[in-house]
This record gives C-alpha cells, structure tokens and sequence, in this order.
C-alpha cells in the first residue's frame, strides 16, 4: 500500500501514477461493460438503443405516424441523451431497422436501410426515414405509467428512464452482440412463441429446470432462417451453461436440375458465398458446377443458383463439399453474459435469465397497477367530494357566493379536504346539471370496481401472475410469428478429397531419359514421337486417369508421387523431376507408375529378385521419397509392370543370355517395401562379372501372349508356347529359341 501524500499549498493533489493509471482504467472498463456494449436484462437493449427508441417516441414516431427523417432523431437522440458521435448512433438505429438483423425490429424503416449483401451499405440519414415498428410498442406502452425509475439526462436537464418497461423478454428475442473490456456478449434471437411459453411455464412452476423450459425453447431462432443442426443435447447443454455454439446451415433445393439457396446462415453474405464457390472454380476445384448466378431480389433476398455441368453430378456431395469449404455453413458463437436486474454483468444460463426478466416484469406490474390504483383512490376521493356538492348544491352556491374565502368554509361545513374542495370550485357551471351527478356516481361506480379489482390482485401472488401470463399470450398473439430456423439432424459436412473434385479424363505421363516429365490427354499418343531435349530422350510412359497420382521410381528403388493432374502438357517438353523431388545425389529416375491405388504393380531388380505391391505403397508425401525396392549393389530397378488379375496372373523373366522362366504369380510374396524373391536363378559368378542379369519381369493373365524382342526383331509366344518355359520359382528357366537369345525386353501382347 502506497502512503498517502499531503496535498501542497496550491490545493493540487498528488497520487502516484500506478494508483492513477488503475483507477481511470478500471473506471473506464466499468463504464464500457454498463453504459455502451452489454445489454439489460430487463428490456434486452443498449443505452444507444434505449435512448434511440425512447427519442423517437418523445417526437411521436409511432407506428401509426408518418415517417420522419433519421436525421432528426438522431439530433434529438445525440443532442438530448447521448453525446457521442452520430455515425455510430445512426448505424444503432439502421441495425435495429434491418429485418435480415433483428428477428423483431424495433425502428421501421424507409430508404436505403443496407441489405443482406452488404449490412452497411446504407444511405446517409438525411436521405432515410423512420418511425417506430408496431413491436416497439411491446416496449413502451407502459412507459408513463409509473414503471420505472427515471435519471437526469447527461446535463441535467431533462429526464430520461433508466430502462424501458418491457411486456416481453426481448433479450432473449433479438438477441445482440458487443465486446467490453475483459468480457463480451453474443445472445442469438430467439422465437417469441417459445420464449413466451417457457415464461408461461415458469410462472405456474417455478421450480421447473433448464431442461423443461427446453421443452419450449427448442434453440435460437435466426431471421434469415437458415437450419441449425446442432445436436439438441448440444444446444441444452449451451443452455445450462451459458456457453456453446450453434452451427447453421443454409437452405437449398431443386429446381429444374439446378441447386437453388434460399437462405443463408445469420450475418452471411450471399456475395461473399458466390465469391468463396468462384474462387474454387477459378482454381478448377469444382469441374462438376459449370455456372452460378445471384437472382435475390427485394421479394427474395437470397436466391443462390448453382448450375451442375450435368445431371449425373452428386449433388448432395458438391452441396456436403460446399457446406465443408465455404460460409453457406457456418458456427455462431454464443455467450449468455448480460447485465442482470442487481445492475452487476454475468454470464446467465436460460433459466436464470427467465427468472430474473419475471421478477422485473413482476416489479413492473405491481408498479403499474399500483401507480393505476393511486390514480383510482384519488379520483374517488374527488367524487366524493363532488357528490357531497351535489347534495347541498344550494348552500354550496351561496357560500361560494357569499364568503371572501369560500375553501376553508366549505371544508369545514361538510368536512371534506384540500383536494375535494379545489374540485368544487374549479367546477362550471354547465356541470351542475342533474345529468352530470348521474354521470358522477356511474362513474364512482366503476373506478370503485376497478379498486376492488387491482387491490385483490396486488394482493394475490397467483393473480398476480395470472395478469402476467395473460398480458405475455395476449402480446404473443399480435405479434408472434413461426419458427425460420428449423432445427433438424444432418450428416457433418465432409469437403471432398482433391482427387474426387478433378475431370477424370485419359492421361498418359511421359518420362525422358533425363527426367523430364509431362503429362498428355487420351491413351492413343506415341510416347517416342514426341519431341525431346538436345540429348534426351524417351524413356518410360505410363497411362491412367487425370485425378490419379504419378508415381516414379529411381534407380535406388525410392518412389516419389505427385498428381498427374499438376504435370505441364505434353505439347511443352515437360519440366525436370528434381524441380518437385529431391533424390539422392547420382540418383536418376527409370520409371513411372500410374493406377488406382488398389491396383497391384510387380517390382523387380537386374539381379532376378522382386515382389507384387499396391499402387498407393508407392505414394510419397515427402520430396525426398520413401524405400520402394531394394536394389542390391550393381543391380539396376526394372521397369514396373502393372498386373490386372492377381489372382489369375503369371510371371514371365527373361535373362540377357535368352533364360525365360514362367510361373504364378501366386509364388512371390505381396510386400509394401523390400528386396522381394527370388524371381529366376542367374548364377552368382555371372552376376558379379556382369555377363548376364535378368533383363525383365513382365506378368500376364491365363491364356496371355507375350512378345520377346531382341533387337529390332520379336518373338510372339502364345499362352501354349509358355507351357514350354513354365517351372518352379526362382530356378534357371529354359533357352529361348536361337536368334532371340540376346533378349532385350519382354512386352505382354494387349
């Protein structure tokens, strides 16, 4: 604790800056929390706001009057009740005019009050008009009649009420948003329908929990009706605690095979959402929508078209997709924290929030009825006096006739007060007529029935709350409407994989000898005629479809993808490997594989060992690759032969020296990674001298052919020629015929 320092002569105060500095700060923080960002619980409004409608019924701009510029209210609003800058109070009173913004608007606007594209897009306020909805009304037809209390506005002279008295939780039915200091608030609109009856259900069972109010109350509900799909034990949950979210969805349907939306998630802009699906097509991650279109107009402010490139196209997936990628789905925070009728902020749950809102609206109706009986009590008490008059009306005459001073005599000839007998003097003549004494004792009559009435039910409890159930049915009656957001159960939105979201056209990629690769559509090309680099050439091609991945091996057996859909057109020469790999250094690429990822691909290495795989083993994330096949030392990778049928496949090696072997290939082991088994037998002295390797590993279904070339000429064995060369796994194999045993390569015939 710091010491406090004595003020000097010249009547200056000294604090030290720390204590200065907090206090100012936590004064500001105070005054941001109560005066300008968290609403009341009591009629669910902001000071601005409260303000604002309260200047505009002052100037007469109800329902039923003509609308006046915004200009004017918002002068008498800043001018009289709130000195602050009048851009931020018109932009109050626009949002509280927007039916896209409030579930229930309180201001009825005429202009441009902004759209659901763009909220502030509105005119300036000496162009608009507005006066007050009829709803407003919910807020301040008690206004004069006793129910709240009033404060000096900011310079003290005029008044000003402290809050407005409201005949209905709007809180809770409009909602609202602001950040303070340290805290903020986001409470979404809700159905007047089942708020009213959850307060009905409170007023007869008190002690009923958050889960049978949730009975009535079955989630917010949004004015631009799109659907929430929030679990409903989700939304309970958020309704006990305060906290949580709500995840909306917007609406779509069919119509003459295009998609249309109609309405979109809360604060979402339609142009925003054609933007987000435009950049996607931009981007040609969404080949199955071939247009878009916005057809909202001022009876149908959200009208989405999406146009799907034909009727075959999955529209529930591209709308899954769309939900998953794009703001046509979207999570609304919610934050229960207001200011609760003790004047102090804190986040409630939904059945304190009810609870506190019916002891202010019971606090109000007891003043109402109160400030009404008071009112009653006098006015009798006047017609007593009046009646009394009546009766001696002649002597009454002359001693107002007669004495200087008729009031005090004639208080004490019939007894009566101050009030009574300033009621006698102040009558006319034409009153006196024996008419108006009739009218006089009808009219005692009814305020005396009317005084029974409110001191019986000021002194019920279940009267009481009778008045205020039948007061919220009968507002809930001129007001209310159904429910927009239908709360329904969805499946999660899942965007699609990449690949599903590529044209799957025919595409043949083609490697050089130095590793240049591209891609060309359709399976009809001629790898060897395209046209290569000084010095390069034609190496391996493989053929598959655009939305599958590339995969490529290099001579130490490392296999690398990429998808093919990315690959630069053929009609370029292509762009190197090692732009988007990173192998080893001496490393070179010798192949490259294409398929669906289940599809089976057989390896094999020169020194006569291999296995059978699936395509997708051979995919890498990494640049550098992952281990595919070992290749032994001196060994070099052959080229990968695609199997179509494992299960009915055979194998067929040939050695440079004219060895040719067939088998099932049911005999080699089915591996993700590896050096594999032995596919046909070379001696190991030949090996290591190299005067002889397998040259290559092909396989073909039962009753295949197989072309053996050596050199420009070839050899076709038909499936009854291969029984020749059939034998066991990894032995020697037979010669092939003389003139063919220089073997180049083995090709199965299509």
């Amino acid at each position: 604790m710091s010491q406090a320092i004595e003020a000097p002569p010249g009547g200056f105060e000294q604090i030290p800056l720390k204590e200065y500095a907090e206090k100012a700060y936590l004064d500001y923080s105070m005054y941001v929390v109560l005066d300008r960002a968290l609403p009341s619980i009591a009629d669910g409004l902001k000071p601005v706001q409260r303000r604002i409608i309260y200047a505009m019924s002052e100037l007469g701009l109800s329902a039923a009057s003509k609308h006046k510029k915004s200009a004017r209210t918002v002068g008498d609003v800043i001018g009289k009740f709130h000195p602050h800058g009048d851009s931020a109070c018109y932009e109050a009173m626009v949002l509280m005019a927007q039916p896209f913004s409030y579930r229930y608007p309180l201001v009825d606007g005429q202009g441009n009050f902004g759209s659901i594209d763009d909220p502030k897009s509105f005119a300036a306020m000496r162009y608009t008009e507005s006066r007050l909805s009829p709803y407003a009304k919910v807020l301040l037809s008690e206004l004069g009649q006793g129910t709240v209390d009033w404060q000096p506005n900011f310079d003290g002279t005029m008044e000003e009420p402290m809050l407005l008295p409201a005949r209905l939780p709007n809180l809770l039915l409009n909602g609202g948003s602001g950040i303070a200091v340290g805290m903020a608030t986001d409470i979404p609109p809700h159905n007047m329908k089942e708020v009213a009856a959850a307060c009905i259900r409170l007023l007869g069972s008190p002690k009923s929990t958050v889960d049978e109010l949730c009975e009535h109350v079955k989630g917010p509900d949004f004015p631009t009706g799109a659907e929430i799909i929030t679990p409903p034990e989700d939304i309970k949950e958020m309704y006990r605690t305060g906290n949580g979210s709500i995840k909306l969805r917007a609406v779509w349907k069919r119509e003459e095979g295009n998609i249309v939306i109609t309405a979109l998630p809360h604060q979402v802009s339609p142009g925003k959402v054609m933007e987000q699906i435009a950049a996607q097509m931009r981007a040609k991650k969404l080949p199955m929508l071939d247009d878009m279109r916005d057809e909202g107009d001022h009876e149908n402010p959200t009208r989405l078209v999406l146009i799907p490139r034909s009727n075959r196209v999955d529209v529930f997936g591209l709308m899954s997709h769309l939900f998953a990628t794009t703001d046509l789905e979207r999570n609304v925070r919610v934050n229960l924290n207001v200011i609760g009728i003790n004047g102090r902020p804190q986040v409630k749950n939904l059945l304190t929030i009810l609870k506190e809102w019916l002891s202010f609206r019971t606090d109000t109706v007891k003043r109402r009825l109160q400030w009404r009986l008071d009112k009653v009590l006098n006015r009798l008490h006047i017609l007593e006096g009046l009646l009394i008059a009546y009766l001696n009306i002649d002597e009454v005459i002359q001693i107002i006739r007669e004495e200087e001073e008729p009031k005090p005599v004639l208080m004490a000839r019939f007894n009566l007060t101050d009030i009574q007998a300033e009621a006698i003097l102040e009558l006319k003549l034409r009153h006196l007529a024996r008419l108006e004494e009739m009218k006089i004792q009808g009219e005692k009559d009814e305020l005396e029935a009317e005084r029974q009435e409110l001191e019986a039910t000021l002194g019920s409890t279940r009267r009481l709350k009778k008045l205020i159930a039948d007061e919220i049915a009968a507002d809930v009656k001129q007001y209310g409407d159904d429910r927009r957001s239908v709360i329904t159960e969805r499946e999660a939105a899942q965007a699609m994989d990449e690949t599903a979201l590529i044209p799957t056209e025919p595409l043949t990629v083609v490697m050089s000898k130095r590793g240049w690769v591209r891609a060309a559509k359709g399976h009809e090309i001629d790898p060897s005629t395209l046209n290569y680099k000084s010095g390069d050439g034609y190496m391996h091609a493989a053929r598959g479809r655009s939305n599958q991945q590339a995969a490529f091996i290099d001579s130490a057996g490392r296999s690398y993808s990429l998808p093919s859909h990315t690959l630069p057109s053929a009609r370029s020469q292509g762009e190197p490997l090692t732009g988007r790999f990173s192998p080893a250094a001496g490393e070179e690429f010798r192949a490259v594989v294409m398929g669906k990822p289940e599809d089976t691909v057989l390896l094999a290495s020169s020194f006569g060992y291999g296995f059978y795989t699936k395509v997708e083993n051979l995919y890498a994330r990494k640049k550098a690759g992952k281990a595919a096949l070992t290749v032994p030392r001196g060994a070099r990778v052959l080229t990968p032969c695609m199997v179509d049928d494992p299960a009915n496949a055979y194998v067929v090696a040939a050695t440079s020296s004219g060895y040719l072997l067939a088998f099932t290939l049911a005999d080699l082991p089915e591996l993700s990674r590896g050096k594999g088994n032995k596919i046909i037998n070379v001696p190991p002295k030949l090996l290591k001298a190299g005067e002889e390797e397998v040259v290559s590993v092909v396989a073909i279904p039962e009753g295949g052919k197989i072309l053996v070339w050596a050199g420009q000429r070839y050899l076709r064995l038909k499936w009854s020629d291969l029984e020749h060369y059939s034998g066991e796994r990894a032995k020697r194999g037979r010669k092939l015929p003389r003139g063919f045993q220089k073997v180049d390569r083995l090709e199965p015939e299509l």
